[in-house]
């Protein structure tokens, strides 16, 4: 028997490594953005990239957070691609002061704004907004990508939303700092004189909201770029600018300088002692999570690699035994944490339970414990493995509906801080009771092991096929059996392509695809930045006026 488990676990070590490897290959290509001539060429103009502007600004003893590194991840094909989506985001520090960059990218399409561009700045507006974290930009970029204008010009969820967070932020008294080191024209113009302060360097940096051939066309006026808007024009005459700074390097120590006086504000009062590490070894992880996603495992086991101590305190652990809630810390921070249980278990009443799959008690339960959670100001972490909440005609007799509905409404309505870690599934109305990516989480993570859909592929298949085939014996026509392995195999493997944790970063469904053991640091730094704003029961995050 020890032999058995040696192999099994043996053998999910492997796949979680190699799916591990296949990330890191990955990302690796993405970090090239448009790729080396063009990295070439930035350098050859006495420019930085823009992750070397990054790098170069952040304190590199402190962690650091890439938000949405796969962000188009296989999207614009026909373009040429947009890695990273033509932006890096990452949140870190600044002389010791947690806050988010945002980096055009201008090896990628000169840093033009495509519509994942939009969204993935959105997402850093929100995550400043929520967390009052200052946000840093460094602007270099052409403007909308405009043969896809229609898809990023007018929409409430489009270019335009990105100055109105502007104000918003400057009315929350969020602190936002914009360096202009590259190019910033038409409506982009906006996003660095909204903010409080801005800087423009010598020779590389120019903003205008027409540049000289749109002037030449409206007008008849030749002008030439550094004329126009260059650093000269807009600090000294216009006075757009604040700061003219002479290289890159002299801009981003200005910043430095400028985040080294800010103010702090008062914090949430989310509790925190001295961290613990887990009495057993993180990296373990790989071993218990199973290498498929249809294999059971003890969950728990899971939990004791991530918090202090290996120390939980389970809520109702005999009632509803298909969720875990459970009271922990996390690097010394107070949790509470909601996580499937994909053990199968056996009721109160006697039943067989499946795990992952949530049944009435089981959502009564985590309502009940996320509103506990609310009252005693602890944050919540969700650990999603979830295939959705039981059906069939006992369960709706015993109204899985109005329960699941109750957990629902509980996550809608936290107002602590929400984090969620896609673990394993993450399946129909499950992701939503979970706190999926429409329930506001702080930050949403996936690990490499991650699906995540309206259901499983074969699930999808197999009732998509039923209703074929019920539909052609409805007009009298002949079952074909290949026919119907055909549109099985067919829509399954459309389905298994958008379930994977790629698809879903690509997206934004989630902030980013992480290494199981990067688990704790990432709610750690998550819960650091929520601290950042005290609980609002109105509205979770946004100060009010």
């Amino acid at each position: 028997m020890p032999k058995n488990i040696d192999l099994e676990k043996s053998k999910n070590e492997d796949e979680m490594k190699l799916s591990l490897s296949k990330v890191k290959h990955r990302l690796k290509e993405i970090y090239l953005g448009g790729g080396q001539k063009k990295i070439d060429k930035q350098h050859q103009k006495g420019k930085m990239t823009a992750r070397e502007r990054i790098s170069y600004l952040l304190d590199d003893d402190k962690p650091q957070t890439e938000i949405g590194a796969f962000a188009g991840y296989g999207m614009y094909k026909e373009y040429g691609g947009c890695p990273a989506g033509g932006v890096v985001i990452v949140i870190g520090y600044v002389r010791g002061r947690q806050c988010i960059v945002v980096a055009n990218d201008a090896t990628v399409k000169a840093g033009a704004w495509f519509p994942i561009t939009g969204k993935k700045n959105l997402r850093a507006q929100e995550i400043a907004m929520e967390n009052r974290l200052p946000i840093i930009y460094l602007v270099d970029s052409a403007g909308v990508f405009l043969p896809m204008q229609d898809e990023i010009f007018p929409d409430k969820e489009h270019f335009g939303r990105i100055f109105r967070n502007n104000a918003q932020l400057s009315s929350q008294g969020i602190p936002q700092i914009a360096a202009i080191m590259g190019s910033c024209v038409a409506g982009g113009a906006y996003l660095p004189i909204m903010s409080d302060e801005a800087l423009i360097v010598e020779g590389t940096g120019s903003i205008f909201l027409a540049g000289p051939y749109l002037v030449k066309a409206a007008i008849g006026e030749n002008v030439d770029k550094e004329t126009l808007g260059g650093a000269s024009t807009q600090s000294e005459i216009s006075g757009v600018t604040d700061y003219k700074m002479p290289d890159d390097q002299t801009c981003l120590d200005t910043i430095k300088d400028l985040m080294d006086k800010m103010g702090h504000f008062e914090t949430a009062g989310f509790d925190r002692i001295e961290p613990q590490a887990p009495k057993f070894d993180p990296k373990e992880i790989y071993e218990l999570f199973p290498d498929t996603r249809t294999k059971p495992y003890n969950t728990v086991d899971i939990l004791k690699r991530i918090v202090d101590d290996s120390k939980i305190t389970e809520y109702k652990k005999g009632y509803g035994k298909t969720i875990i809630c459970a009271y922990a810390r996390i690097d010394g921070w107070a949790v509470g944490i909601v996580a499937n249980n994909r053990e199968v278990v056996k009721s109160a009443k006697g039943e067989m339970q499946f795990g992952g799959v949530i049944y009435s008690d089981s959502a009564d339960k985590a309502a009940r414990f996320i509103m506990n959670c609310n009252q005693k100001k602890i944050p919540l972490v969700f650990l999603h493995d979830v295939t959705g909440f039981m059906v069939g005609t006992r369960s709706e007799h015993g109204g899985i509906i109005k329960d699941g509905a109750k957990m629902v409404s509980a996550v809608s309505n936290s107002t602590v801080p929400k984090f969620s870690i896609v673990m394993g599934n993450s399946y129909g109305a499950g992701n939503y009771a979970m706190c999926g990516k429409a329930y506001d989480p702080r930050l949403i993570v996936a690990w490499p092991s991650a699906k995540i859909a309206v259901m499983g592929g074969t699930q999808a298949a197999k009732v998509l096929t039923q209703i074929q085939v019920a539909s052609q014996k409805a007009k009298g026509q002949e079952v074909d059996e290949v026919a119907e392995n055909e549109l099985f195999e067919k829509t399954k493997a459309a389905y298994d392509e958008q379930t994977t944790p790629y698809y879903a970063a690509a997206r934004l469904w989630v902030d980013a695809i992480i290494d199981p053991i990067d688990t704790r640091e990432i709610i750690s730094e998550g819960i650091t930045a929520a601290n950042n704003a005290p609980v609002s029961k109105f509205n979770p995050g946004v100060i009010q006026t």
